[in-house]
């Protein structure tokens, strides 16, 4: 096609329009809502008085993020579609999380999550467990930051150091102001707008690929880019139906039953069944994002097969940002910047907080202190984490595969938090002290599998490390917890 040309240069005043207009919204939003708080109840849980359907929507935006519209466009366009397989698993984790964590997590009126591990075993497994979710989302959440910063800066022709104090900054602000009531109603905004832009991004590639989207879906599954389910039974093998699915379902239920960050916008509804209905609501709304996101890269794919004048990123994990950039005309620019920008304001940094406070804070180191003071250090804590984010993304650019290397930093600190969360809600075993020790060889030996992996020395897929974490940490927490000196907190009955 010939009548393409690159489009390459700074953005056009419609453009800036549309984004400005776009963040300008958010920040009414966390105005809006922020000035409504009177203490941490209000903070972190909005007072249970979210409406079910605002936090499906930013339930949804929370599990997208700007990492799956920076890396599943990426991931499409490189391989294929078989990371559906993992969705299968991710659907059915909903299922037990709905009707085995939320029952628990209401039970016993929790604003961290891990608050149900004191009540279950006692306060040293629910600092444990704040530790690593304070590792997990800190890493993982660096990363998506990272992604967020390197598309923008594609785009906008910014330096990533420049993109990451902007977007941090930014974050901070919103959050720190807005507390939970601004993220949930925000993420409900972000997820239509990304829906939105990737809508029209399809379109726009369908009618610019000679023969429209016939040829594409031929040029598409002749070179394998439209390969989903893998069945055959292979250990060795990451991308088979099995290994996706187990790694789904394991990941989701850390994901959604373990990790504070996504679980907070459960507890935002004001009863357990309306919880329940909230979660099992998000498999048929997250699904068509997933699926939005891969036609997009493989598209790209096409489109660049047929295009081969134009140029390509050095590194192809730019490629949806690259096409926007040089490719896409005024205000489709603009809303592609917009969506990125929009889903990865929405960041970790409340969940962050909530646990800190709730779990650290009060309990350790300032116990019996007004609301007010607790409302403070909460914003404080925002900022704080907001700057630790700033650090690891910086130091994520020589990652390859954003994707994959966020799933594998789930995979070795997330099956000891699934491992005592299981333990607690399928057992009467109260092994506090034992779980600490059992998490910590989990994650030992996962690591060292991975790096094994990695170097080729063992014929493993990664995908299983998370399936072989969670069974390490209830299988050891659980025999050890019976010989393990019981305090105090071991010989209360569960409230």
């Amino acid at each position: 096609m010939n009548f393409i040309a690159a489009q390459a240069g700074a953005l056009s005043g419609l453009d800036w329009g549309i984004v400005g207009a776009a963040v300008a919204l958010l920040f009414v939003i966390s105005y809006t809502f922020g000035r409504e708080q009177k203490d941490t109840n209000d903070f972190f849980l909005g007072g249970r008085r979210v409406p079910a359907v605002v936090a499906c929507l930013s339930f949804v935006a929370a599990e997208i993020s700007a990492l799956t519209i920076v890396s599943i466009p990426h991931t499409a366009y490189g391989e294929n579609w078989r990371f559906l397989q993992f969705l299968v698993g991710l659907a059915l984790a909903r299922l037990v999380v709905a009707f085995l964590f939320i029952p628990a997590f209401y039970r016993y009126n929790c604003t961290s999550i891990y608050e149900f591990l004191r009540h279950r075993f006692g306060p040293a497994t629910q600092y444990a467990g704040s530790i690593y979710f304070f590792v997990t989302r800190l890493l993982a959440s660096g990363v998506r930051l990272y992604a967020t910063c390197m598309a923008v800066g594609v785009i906008m022709g910014w330096r990533l150091s420049a993109t990451i104090t902007l977007f941090t900054a930014v974050s901070i602000a919103f959050i720190a102001f807005g507390g939970i009531k601004a993220v949930v109603w925000a993420g409900a905004y972000q997820a239509f707008f990304f829906v939105v832009a990737g809508v029209v991004v399809v379109a726009y590639l369908i009618q610019h690929i000679d023969g429209g989207l016939a040829a594409a879906v031929h040029t598409a599954g002749e070179a394998g880019r439209l390969s989903t389910f893998h069945f055959k039974f292979d250990l060795k093998d990451a991308s088979t139906f099995w290994a996706w699915l187990a790694s789904g379902f394991f990941m989701g239920m850390v994901s959604f039953g373990t990790d504070q960050e996504m679980v907070q916008r459960l507890l935002t509804v004001e009863t357990r069944k309306s919880s329940q209905k909230t979660i099992i609501s998000t498999i048929l709304a997250a699904l068509p994002v997933y699926w939005l996101y891969l036609i997009v890269g493989t598209l790209l794919f096409v489109f660049y097969s047929q295009n081969s004048s134009l140029s390509l990123p050095e590194d192809l994990k730019e490629i949806f940002p690259h096409f926007a950039r040089t490719v896409l005309p005024a205000g489709l620019k603009g809303l592609v910047l917009g969506a990125i920008v929009m889903a990865s304001i929405d960041s970790p940094l409340s969940s962050l907080a909530s646990s800190f406070v709730s779990d650290i804070y009060r309990p350790l180191i300032r116990r019996g202190a007004c609301e007010r003071h607790y409302l403070f250090v909460s914003r404080i804590a925002v900022v704080g984490f907001g700057l630790v984010l700033a650090g690891i993304a910086f130091a994520c650019a020589p990652v390859e595969n954003i994707l994959w290397f966020a799933f594998q930093i789930l995979s070795l600190t997330g099956g000891p938090m699934l491992g005592v969360f299981l333990l607690g809600l399928l057992t009467r075993r109260r092994a506090n002290f034992a779980n600490i020790p059992a998490m910590l060889v989990s994650t030992g030996v996962c690591l060292v599998l991975l790096l094994l992996i990695k170097n080729k020395r063992i014929d493993l897929g990664w995908t299983w490390l998370i399936v072989i974490g969670t069974a390490i940490t209830s299988g050891l927490a659980y025999l050890w917890g019976p010989t393990t000196p019981r305090s105090k907190a071991d010989t209360e009955t569960c409230r």
